[in-house]
Parts: C-alpha cells; structure tokens; sequence
C-alpha cells in the first residue's frame, strides 16, 4: 500500500452512528411531545391566573428554542471523521521537494504574555522536524514591547545550540520551558553531559531575560548588543510607534554548521486615529512581510502560549495538502486546542474536551472545522482571496523558489505594516482575515468555506500544540463572553452563515456553525430555566405534569437519557466523573452570565473590545488551582450574576424543604407528586452550586466571593423570591 499513488492520508467514519442515530429519533420524539403539551394542555389555575401566563408562555418558548438547538448539535454528532496520516509516504515521494513554510506567532502585551514563554513556543517551531532552510518564523508583537524584543534576540543566540540538542536526541517538547519542566538528566554519559549543558545555557538565558523584565527596560548596555534597538529611540507608546522590522536570523548556521531557519521579528505601525483590528490586523501585516522574505506557500500561526508539542506537526499537515487525490481541495488543516495546565477533574472545564473530541470530528465530516485562530495551517494564496477550482492543482515541485532579503528591503517592508497601507484595498475584506469581528478567525474560515473550498480537523495521539488554560473563574466567563459575542456578531453580519452560507456550503456544516453562533441567545431561556421553575417551587405552582400523567414520561425521558448520554460522552472523551459535573456547573456559568452579557452588549452596541486573557499566575492562586478550589475573588458584574443565581435556588429549596416539614404526610407526598420535576431541576442547581455556597460562607483565602459580592448576591435572591412569593 505504500505505492506511488498512495494517499497521504486516509478517512475514517465514526463507528456506532446508525445506533446514535435510533437514539436521536427517540429523543427528537420526547421533544415533540413536550411541544405538544405545552401547545395543547390546560396549564393549571394558579400558573395563568392574575396575569400568570407568561410563566407557562416563558415555559414553552424555552423549551422549543431547547428543542431546536438540540437538533442543531445533532449535526455534528451524526457523522463523526476521523484522520490518518502517513508521513514516510509523504518523505519517500517529496523530501527533495518539501515546500516552504511560514510560521507565525502573535504577541500584544509583555505584562500579560511573559516574553519568556513567548520566545519558548518561538523555540518550539523553530525545531521542528522539518528542513530548517525551509522554515521562516515570524513573531509579531502588538505591544511594540522592547523587552519582548531583547527576549527574542537571546533566544537567537540559544537556537544556536537548542536545535542541533533537539536534533540529535529527537526529544519532545521542544519547547525549553516544557522540556526542562518534565525532564530530568538522561543516564546516557554523552547524552547527560550535553544535556548539562544546554540546561545551564538555558538558565542563563532565562536570567538575563527576568532580570530586564524585573527592571522593566532594557539597560542601555545592553543595547549595544544588537542595533535594532535603535528603533526604540523614537518609540513613544505601545500604541503610537512607527513600523519596526528586524531579521534576526536570515540564511545562519547553527553550532554544528546547519542550516537555522529564517526568525523575523514585526510591531507593525500604530497610531491613536488608525483602528488597527487587533489579532487580524497583525496577521494580515504578517502575511504581507512574509510574501517580501520567505514567501512560504504554507502559513502555520500559533497564538505566544501554544508552543509545538510534536515536532512531526508539519509533516502531518502536509499530508492533507500534498495528497494527489484531495489534496487540491483543501486550505486549511486545524489542530485542536489542547492545554498543558488543565488539572484532572477540569475544574473550569478548560480542556473543551467535548467540543475538541466530538465536535470538530463533526464539522470534519461536515466539509470542515471552524478556523479557530491558532494551530491552524493555511494554503498562502487561499488566505489573498482565491476560490476553488476543481481543475486547480497545486505543482508542489514548483513551488519551492527560495527568496532572498535585500537589505534594502526594510523599508519597503516597514511600509507594508505601515496604518495606512490597506487603505482603499481589500485587505480583511476579500484578501487575509476578515475584519469587524473579535472572532475574526471564525469568519475567515466560513468564508473560505463559502469560496469553494473544504477544511480538515486532525486529532494526533500526541497533541500538537499546548497551551495555557483560564486558571481563575472569572478568566473563564470574560473568555466565553468574548466568544460568544463575536459569534452572534458573525449571525448579524453579512456573513452570517444562516444567509450567507446557503447553497454554498453543505447544509450540515451551516448547522454546526450556528450552534456557536446561538451561543448568547441561549442564555435567555437558561436563565429563564434556572430561576423560574425553582421560583415556581417555592410558591406552589405547577409548571410541568405531575408524576401520575402521562405527560410526565417525555419529560423524564429527556432528563435521564440526555443526562446520561452527555455523562457517557464526556467519559469516553477520557473525562472524569467529577470532570463532568464540573464541566456541567460551567456550562450553567457561561449561559447564565457570559453569554448574557454578551447578548447584552450586543444589543445596547459593542465596542468589539478585543480582552487578552492574563497567562501571569499568583502563586496563592496557582496553590489553590492545583487543589482544584474555585478561583472568585473578583466583584464584577458576571461573579454577581453567577452568585446571585446561584443564592436564589438555595433560597427556594430550604424555603421548600422548611414548607414541607410543615405538611402531613398525605399532603407531601401529593406535593412532591405534583412538583417532582421543579424539585429535581432546583436540588440539582444547589448540588452543582455546592462551591459557590463554600465560597460565600464558609472559605477565608483570597479565592473566596467578596464580601460585597456576598451581601448583593444574598440581598438580591432574597428580594427576587419574596417578591415573586407574594405575586
């Protein structure tokens, strides 16, 4: 099977579809059958009369928008595609003839992003396994930050001696941050020796580096090491410079005489009166340098914290886009976000475990993932604007010209990042990624997909890429709310692909988009089902059948088997037990909070505000992150929301636990038998907000709910419920 016409890669479906498919038809029924008594039974007295109704109203419009969106995560659930890749294949027939790559990593802010951690994923790409004369890496610093440039210029000096390590004992990761953080001195005599070694250069490099970043500017000495320091003579502010490119590495050897691949360093122009659009901005100002030095016909970016765990990444990539049968139809191969910090029970759920082991395979199977930002390889002349064209192929052996850098060419290269070069072109219109969005990736990659062309999702054994997960609570709503607000933007914009996809992409993968562009509007009947039924409870009033009704079976048909389908889902996604009902108390946080804010902000106008999550940890918070305890210590509007939510339910369930041991016996059971559905519903939002509880009364450390948070959230919920009592 390793003949010349042998595929790169193959494709598999997902085993077990038809039987999730019969299940999916019994669950669509249960659905139906809610809709139906809600649209046909007479509502009891209490929940309708003195202008009540809109409870049973609010009720049902939850419930179909519930319905509906469940139909839509069928959509990646129905075809599952799994990928494998065969890299001897790809060396026995293009070695020789294997094309260049441009690599491209993202910076904005040194406080935020330690330049330590950004030269190490730097590191990581550059030792790769993949010819270095053909790699070009490319940082590009939005914060402008001299201290982020000092830390690139010693880490030119360490590439030195770290890639021929990486080469000769081939270890993984080559990140030297990771690498040094698991590995200990090999026992081989000449392995132990050079190992000594590297690790004391990297030390010394990691030194010089925390000790100008503790004294917050690069001392004047030290400029003199490298002359592109000059260009922040006349450096004003992060955000208000001229252009600065500086080729550090351009046709240099390495300590044993090989090859290092090309390192550029890039803060494009900044002024106070030009927008500059943020992540996509800097990436189109890298894609136009790029073309002016290397040219690569393959850009891979990564974002400063997702450094290179697997060194055959590449290779694995261009197995999709060299393979002779359909190749030609792909532009871009995304990898999964994995990250290197998320503890073993996922106490914010950071890993995204379903989304990464179900999803994506299910957007594969549907014509392709979402473009999601980072450790994504794209065709070059895909990302200019190019539409398919079944008849277009790609001559690999062709495309492998090698540019060479003029030294005159800095300036017109200092042009190209300039504010007003895109001005009256199509730049993040038609050509690089699309602009008026603050998930500019999800919009580029739909509208690649609406261009003709199909995407590919790849899953390796071993993660290509690690990063840095949300470590505190409010990291993780501030995220999410980011997310989802340029999700439901891209759903009011013109390229929404409820519109702007039809008859252009398969209808499945329109239906997989919209379920992370419906995000925000979730949150209304989240809400709506989280306060209103345990409000219900607390009052007496009915709003679901009782146990006795035959209407009570689609309703526990639903709850049981969706429960346990999601719990299964998520164990054999490799979760934990406790992973999962921590995943499922987030999953209430974000839809209670991030994603209405989000909608919020969406409504009253958004500012497109671009928030970079913090990767600078306390150590007290990193302690009690390791313990998996809570992280809330912020008072802001989404911790109130979440604890105020959160102190309602407790209220209405002690409030009916001490009204129950009031009534006989005949009258609880009667009670219980009418209110079994709101009892489940309210007991298990107090079983999930159990840490949330601890952290109002009972924890001293700095993790704990302020106390301002505290007295709003207690005041809050016992307002809401007695008012709602005496209605």
């Amino acid at each position: 099977m390793d003949g010349e016409n042998s595929p790169l890669f193959e494709t598999k479906r997902a085993k077990g579809r038809k039987l999730h498919r019969v299940f999916a038809t019994t669950v669509l029924v249960s659905i139906v059958l809610i809709w139906v008594y809600r649209a046909t039974q007479q509502p009891p007295l209490a929940a309708v009369s003195g202008g009540r109704s809109w409870w049973w109203t609010g009720m049902f419009m939850a419930e179909l928008w519930f319905g509906l969106y469940w139909v839509l995560t069928q959509s990646v659930r129905w075809n599952p595609t799994y990928r494998r890749t065969f890299k001897q294949r790809l060396s026995q027939r293009y070695e020789l003839q294997l094309p260049r790559v441009d690599i491209f990593v993202c910076t904005a802010d040194p406080k935020i992003e330690p330049p330590m951690m950004v030269v190490s994923t730097v590191l990581s790409v550059m030792a790769c396994n993949y010819p270095p004369e053909k790699l070009a890496v490319y940082l590009s610093d939005d914060g402008g930050s001299e201290l982020t440039f000092y830390a690139l210029t010693q880490a030119t000096m360490f590439s030195k001696h770290w890639l021929p390590y990486c080469r000769n004992y081939k270890i993984e990761p080559r990140s030297p941050v990771a690498y040094f953080k698991s590995a200990s001195s090999p026992s081989n005599t000449k392995h132990g020796q050079d190992y000594t070694n590297i690790k004391k250069l990297f030390e010394e490099m990691e030194d010089r580096i925390e000790n100008v970043m503790n004294n917050g500017r690069v001392p004047d000495e030290l400029r003199l090491e490298h002359e592109g320091f000059t260009e922040w003579d006349s450096f004003t502010s992060p955000k208000d410079h001229a252009a600065i490119v500086q080729i550090l590495l351009d046709q240099n050897e390495d300590a044993e005489g090989q090859s290092l691949p090309k390192l550029v360093y890039l803060a494009r122009e900044k002024r106070p009166d030009h927008f500059h659009n943020f992540k996509a901005g800097a990436m189109n100002a890298l894609i136009r340098i790029s073309s002016k030095i290397s040219n690569g016909p393959i850009i891979l970016n990564v974002d400063c914290d997702m450094y290179s765990n697997n060194s055959d990444t590449v290779r694995d990539a261009l197995c999709f886009f060299m393979d002779e049968e359909k190749g030609h139809e792909i532009a871009f191969v995304q990898y999964p976000q994995c990250f290197e910090n998320v503890t073993k029970n996922e106490v914010y759920a950071g890993s995204m475990r379903v989304l990464r082991e179900v999803d994506f395979h299910g957007l594969d199977g549907n014509g392709g993932p979402l473009y999601v930002g980072t450790g994504c390889f794209h065709r070059r002349d895909i990302l200019l604007g190019k539409s398919f064209d079944g008849e277009s192929r790609i001559d690999w052996k062709t495309k492998n010209d090698h540019k060479e850098t003029p030294e005159n060419m800095i300036e017109e290269l200092k042009y190209l990042a300039s504010c007003t070069y895109e001005i009256d072109t199509e730049w993040g219109k038609e050509m690089g990624l699309k602009y008026g969005c603050p998930v500019e990736d999800v919009i580029t990659g739909l509208s690649i997909h609406c261009r003709g062309w199909k995407s590919v999702f790849y899953n390796p054994k071993r993660e290509a890429f690690l990063g840095v997960s949300a470590t505190t609570l409010d990291q993780t709503l501030v995220q999410h709310k980011r997310w989802s607000e340029g999700d439901l933007l891209i759903l009011l914009s013109k390229y929404s692909p409820a519109w702007y996809g039809l008859g252009k992409v398969n209808p499945g993968l329109i239906m997989s988009y919209l379920i992370y562009c419906l995000w925000s509007p979730s949150s209304v009947p989240t809400l709506y089902y989280s306060i209103v039924p345990s409000l219900c409870l607390l009052k007496g009033v009915p709003l679901f059948p009782a146990v006795t009704s035959g209407w009570f079976l689609p309703f526990a048909y639903i709850i049981v088997t969706i429960t346990a389908f999601d719990y299964l889902e998520f164990l054999r996604c490799g979760g934990t037990t406790k992973g999962w009902w921590n995943d499922r108390r987030i999953w209430v946080y974000k839809r209670t909070s991030s994603y209405l804010f989000a909608l919020l902000d969406t409504i009253l106008g958004s500012d497109l505000s671009f928030v970079i999550s913090s990767k600078v940890m306390d150590n007290e918070v990193q302690a009690r992150y390791e313990k998996e305890m809570m992280e809330f210590g912020v008072s802001s509007p989404l911790t109130t929301t979440v604890a105020t939510i959160s102190m309602l339910n407790l209220v209405c369930f002690v409030g009916v636990v001490m009204k129950s041991m009031l009534m006989d016996k005949v009258t609880r059971g009667v009670y219980y038998e009418t209110m079994a559905v709101h009892v489940v519903l309210c007991g298990a939002l107090v079983l999930l907000n159990m840490p949330l509880y601890w952290a109002l009364f009972v924890r001293k450390d700095k993790g704990k709910i302020p106390d301002s948070v505290t007295v709003k959230a207690v005041v809050l919920a016992l307002f809401i419920s007695t008012v709602f009592f005496f209605l």
